[in-house]
């Protein structure tokens, strides 16, 4: 079974379903509200979990009723939170997301994943030795981001980078990384106006540009190239690029090929938004692979 550690965010989304989103000064009617657990990290450790990895979460969440429902579902879906401590006097992390007109807009309150510091991880070094890959995002300090690079460079544990949401990447959490995983919009953040095929060409087999649902873009070492994704009938798009990164991670610490491992992330993207929540799609392993 694939070890694998996540190292980031978790909170509770605030989802607001509306037929239209607001502008500026404006208010208009919503059709329905739920509370859901999210983050980005605790996302993509369900992911993982659910499609068979032995997942362990490494983040803070408050003292409050959030806290408590995040660690629940936590372990209900199987991820060890051996590592995920409630911050006393701290409100858990928040996700006010606004699902209208087929995308989704949202506005993240960090809050306890700003205690996710380095001399927190130092708590759990064993675990990310010990670990098949690691995944990081941009929800937690960026210093944290930094230690838990230099953490898998010096062990020689592959580090999944997802660069949201985006921030200037420092250049030698770059070159450590093993896999760089950015939307359109967060790639631009990371390389500036440079031409994305020559920051692909840069970074073969490394720098993995998701485009939604057209796919995945690559540099294989010759050529660019585009792993497709799935038509599906999305009911809502929340998650989909943490499923994919939780997927993807999977399939690699598996030791599927690259362009495998991909093909399965797709699809396990595409079924995420087929259900409400950022978690409440996220498939089993038999689902994906009965589906490919």
């Amino acid at each position: 079974m694939a070890k694998i550690t996540v190292v980031g965010s978790s909170s509770m989304d605030l989802v607001v379903t509306s037929s239209k989103r607001p502008g500026a000064g404006e208010t208009v009617l919503g059709d329905h509200f739920k509370t859901v657990p999210g983050g980005k990290g605790a996302n993509q450790a369900v992911a993982a979990a659910r499609l068979g990895a032995e997942v362990t979460m490494i983040g803070c969440v408050g003292d409050d009723h959030f806290g408590q429902i995040i660690l629940d579902n936590f372990k209900s879906n199987g991820v060890a939170i051996d590592y995920v401590e409630p911050v006393t006097g701290m409100e858990s992390g928040t996700a006010h997301i606004v699902l209208a007109e087929g995308d989704n807009s949202i506005v993240v309150v960090k809050a306890a994943n700003d205690c996710v510091t380095p001399a927190y991880i130092e708590k759990a070094v064993d675990v990310i030795r010990q670990s098949d890959i690691v995944i990081i995002q941009q929800e937690i300090p960026e210093e944290t981001v930094v230690y838990v690079s230099e953490l898998c460079a010096k062990f020689n544990v592959p580090l999944m980078l997802n660069p949201a949401p985006a921030r200037p990447v420092p250049a030698s959490v770059v070159e450590q990384a093993s896999y760089i995983t950015p939307n359109e919009h967060e790639a631009a953040v990371l390389f500036g106006e440079e031409p994305l095929g020559e920051v692909l060409r840069r970074y073969p087999n490394k720098l993995f540009v998701t485009e939604g649902k057209r796919g995945v873009r690559y540099f294989d070492g010759d050529e660019e190239t585009i792993v497709p994704g799935y038509a599906v009938e999305a009911v809502d798009t929340t998650g989909a690029g943490d499923t994919f990164n939780g997927a993807f991670a999977v399939a690699l610490a598996e030791g599927k090929s690259l362009k495998d491992s991909l093909k399965f992330a797709n699809r396990a993207a595409s079924l995420s938004v087929t259900k409400f929540g950022a978690q409440g799609g996220m498939p089993t392993r038999s689902e994906v692979e009965g589906s490919l």
